[in-house]
């Protein structure tokens, strides 16, 4: 079954998905990832994505469907995706519907990580994340795991999204267009809310809870 994860930025969701793909043998598919990785390629349309990124905007709908389509296409993942980032808004739910409507597809779990703007804030403002194995550490909390990280500390980066302004930017459009998503969903039996302000460890518990129902 396919699953989507939900949450405000720095709610978590990229350090949870981690956990479900190595429990659950699932695949991430991250659409902020798919975006950064053709940034890396300097195409026109990544050049496109990393000003609005930059920025604390969000890509186009058909950007990412486009992206998206891409990925669901490989078989190798078939019902085990996690969508992490998407959909945004409820008419990339809708079109998430039909993409996968037309593989065979569904979503088994829609969890939604709600956490408070403060922490939010504070967790973003310390992200690094590994450029080699894409690790997800906070120079704030994580300080011993930074310094003996496998892949040597030198390669954890800051985003160049990952200030202030971007932050609160980043909230306030994924309150204004993701939030009315969750009233698309929650409405589902298979909808849950887990407190995203708990420790790492109890809300990958409630999690695993939640999958092996």
């Amino acid at each position: 079954m396919n699953i989507i994860l939900f949450g405000p930025p720095g709610a978590g969701k990229g350090t949870q998905a981690q956990f479900i793909v190595k429990k659950h043998n699932y695949f991430q598919l991250s659409t902020g990832n798919l975006l950064r990785e053709e940034v890396k390629l300097k195409t026109p349309l990544g050049y496109e994505i990393e000003q609005l990124i930059s920025n604390g905007k969000f890509a186009s709908d058909e950007t990412v469907n486009a992206l998206l389509r891409k990925s669901i296409t490989n078989l190798k993942y078939r019902d085990r995706i996690i969508f992490d980032g998407y959909p945004r808004n409820v008419k990339q739910a809708k079109n998430l519907e039909l993409i996968l409507a037309e593989f065979d597809q569904s979503i088994g779990h829609t969890i939604f990580l709600n956490v408070s703007k403060d922490i939010v804030e504070k967790r973003i403002m310390g992200r690094m994340t590994c450029d080699k194995c894409n690790m997800t550490l906070n120079e704030f909390f994580n300080k011993e795991q930074i310094e003996l990280h496998p892949c040597g500390k030198d390669h954890l980066k800051k985003r160049k999204d990952d200030n202030f302004d971007v932050v609160v930017a980043r909230y306030d459009t994924y309150m204004k267009t993701t939030k009315p998503v969750l009233d698309f969903y929650s409405n589902n039996t298979n909808f849950t809310e887990i407190n995203g302000a708990d420790e790492i460890e109890q809300i990958n518990n409630k999690i695993n809870g939640v999958l092996n129902v």
